[in-house]
């Protein structure tokens, strides 16, 4: 795509959002049988939000610029939009009222050395740095070795959302919950489009995904969003098999846009010995592909 346009993906979200609740969970009437639009019509989401029909209908076609805190509020209530959502929509009114500008240019970030030992310091357990285009950008051993498939693409930065979506075979392969993975990808990458919505790397992101997967443009179309948070992720690595990995994922304060991963496992679990294997093996080898460099 050659731009992320800011009106057309309000229209789309507050629809996408709007479509999907019935008159019956919004605690309204549902007079006759016969309703003509998917979910709730616009005056029954002006008349949950105590905005004008005129209002809102101008919201919906784009125009968030001039929406108050409250306002907005009122409007993710009506919709009844989760965490993830009712954060979007906020994003989405500031860039609105952010002058326009030229498309930016947001290279892969050099992480710092300091974190970088950070990260080395975690023997334990796979850690790692991107930011929210997915880049990965700095790794310690044991991530390496645990992304070795996703690092096996020479392309710098490796990036985990081409991994998903133009390498599907290998990424099913290692995603045991490929699907949820690929949802939560696109979930997350269209979160970011909300906050840096003129990032020319993430606008070259999305289209290069859009035109190479008809998967990514379906999960895309979706208008979900979702926020970095603890999870669970299970993986099938080539060398240890299937590990059951806790994840923790958390922005960098000092770092803004940069996001620490680290993935760990209960002792005395079959994933703690997986990863302790696998942390055998990674010494073992003479070299790996790093974040930086692949293996020639």
């Amino acid at each position: 795509m050659a731009m992320i346009d800011l009106r057309t993906e309000i229209k789309e979200f507050l629809s996408s959002r709007r479509a999907r609740i019935t008159p019956e969970r919004a605690g309204l009437p549902a007079y006759g049988g016969n309703r003509r639009v998917k979910g709730l019509r616009r005056e029954e989401v002006a008349l949950l939000a105590g905005v004008s029909v005129d209002y809102y209908v101008r919201m919906e076609r784009g125009s968030l610029a001039g929406a108050s805190d409250g306002v907005l509020e009122a409007l993710a209530s009506a919709l009844q939009l989760d965490e993830a959502e009712r954060d979007h929509l906020f994003h989405l009114a500031r860039q609105s009222r952010a002058p326009s500008g030229p498309r930016r240019r947001r290279p892969a970030v050099a992480v710092r050395p300091s974190l970088q030992q950070v990260l080395e310091a975690i023997s334990d357990a796979p850690a790692w740095i991107c930011n929210g285009r997915y880049d990965v950008l700095a790794m310690n051993q044991l991530a390496r070795a645990l992304y070795s498939p996703v690092l096996a693409d020479p392309r710098r930065p490796a990036n985990t959302a081409r991994f998903v979506y133009l390498n599907p075979e290998a990424a099913k392969a290692f995603f045991v919950d490929y699907d949820r993975i690929a949802g939560d990808v696109a979930a997350k990458l269209r979160m970011e489009a909300g906050r840096n919505p003129h990032d020319e790397e993430l606008i070259a992101l999305v289209g290069e995904l859009s035109t190479r997967s008809e998967l990514f443009r379906q999960r895309w179309a979706s208008q979900d969003v979702r926020l970095h948070r603890s999870g669970r992720k299970r993986v099938h690595h080539p060398v240890v098999g299937e590990l059951d990995l806790d994840v923790e994922s958390m922005d960098l304060p000092a770092e803004p846009g940069l996001i620490l991963n680290i993935y760990t496992a209960p002792a005395g679990t079959a994933t703690a010995d997986g990863l302790a294997l696998l942390a055998s093996w990674a010494a073992s080898q003479a070299r790996l592909a790093t974040e930086i460099q692949a293996l020639s």
